[in-house]
């Protein structure tokens, strides 16, 4: 009886740290939100709470503000002339232009990527490299 009872108390001890470790273990990949965007008349801000700085967005003439979504570590901006994404680890904004027509479908950001969805194409921006990447659809 005595085995028996020991045995569940240590399967039971098993499986709790066992559990503690897989929660652990989720909340280590976490990216805690560095990026907020501040929408200023004709520009928008970036405030990079992990470089410590803020990054300026000025938007041309005729070119109008249609969506912005902030995540974790990365923030795009979109307009009637282009793509705009910007990432904590480096500080900066980068863009693509919009082709003419083009008609935003979707648009997601989360952690330190983007991914936006347009008639014409499917682009990718990666906060860790900087970097957009597209394909044509």
């Amino acid at each position: 009886m005595r085995s028996l009872h020991a045995k569940r108390t240590w399967i039971l001890a098993v499986m709790l740290v066992a559990g503690c470790l897989l929660v652990t273990r989720a909340g280590a990949h976490d990216v805690e939100k560095q990026v907020f965007l501040v929408v200023d008349n004709d520009e928008i801000i970036a405030s990079n709470t992990r470089l410590g700085r803020f990054d300026r967005l000025k938007l041309g003439p005729r070119e109008t503000l249609l969506d912005y979504r902030a995540a974790n570590a990365v923030a795009v901006v979109v307009t009637n002339r282009r793509f705009v994404a910007y990432g904590a680890l480096y500080g900066s904004w980068h863009s693509r232009r919009a082709h003419a027509n083009e008609q935003v479908e979707s648009l997601e950001v989360a952690d330190y990527s983007a991914t936006l969805v347009t008639c014409d194409r499917i682009l990718n921006y990666s906060g860790r490299t900087g970097v957009w990447s597209e394909a044509r659809r």
